[in-house]
């Protein structure tokens, strides 16, 4: 019998380092889609939501590219709501998991989402008073590419 999450009822998944998945050249499924899109528009708590049933659920390694988005988007809210301890915190989990995915990984630009994650811990690890606004940086944006690199 596979250990269930009291929580959410999902499967548990035994922790091991991320590592590069042979499924980085396939398209991205419809989920993954779905949560780049609230990621993009800011919604991180629902591409929290979207994302964590598809990589709870997801036996392959591809499953730590799932995460590392989560977690950079965890990072963000935390982030948008004050919490720059947890934000730093989330954001260099994501970054991790992410880094073996890189550059690109079903026709995510994986690279400029780290880039811009690792500017972001950059700023909350100085102290880098918030610009007008409040904000220390714009979130990123999840690029798609095809694989050409377009």
């Amino acid at each position: 019998m596979i250990p269930r999450s009291p929580r959410t009822g999902l499967p548990l998944i035994p922790k091991s380092p991320p590592e590069r998945s042979a499924r980085c050249g396939d398209p991205p499924p419809a989920a993954l889609l779905a949560g780049i899109d609230q990621f993009n528009a800011g919604d991180f708590w629902h591409c929290h939501e979207t994302l964590e049933g598809l990589w709870r659920g997801e036996p392959d390694p591809i499953r730590a590219l799932y995460q590392g988005i989560l977690l950079v988007g965890v990072g963000y809210y935390h982030r948008q709501r004050g919490n720059p301890r947890g934000a730093l915190a989330k954001l260099r989990q994501g970054v991790v998991c992410l880094e073996p995915f890189r550059p690109v990984c079903m026709g995510v630009a994986v690279a400029d989402l780290t880039d811009t994650a690792m500017a972001a811990i950059g700023a909350l690890a100085n102290g880098t008073p918030p610009a007008a606004g409040g904000d220390l940086t714009p979130a990123p944006k999840i690029r798609l590419v095809t694989t050409d690199g377009a």
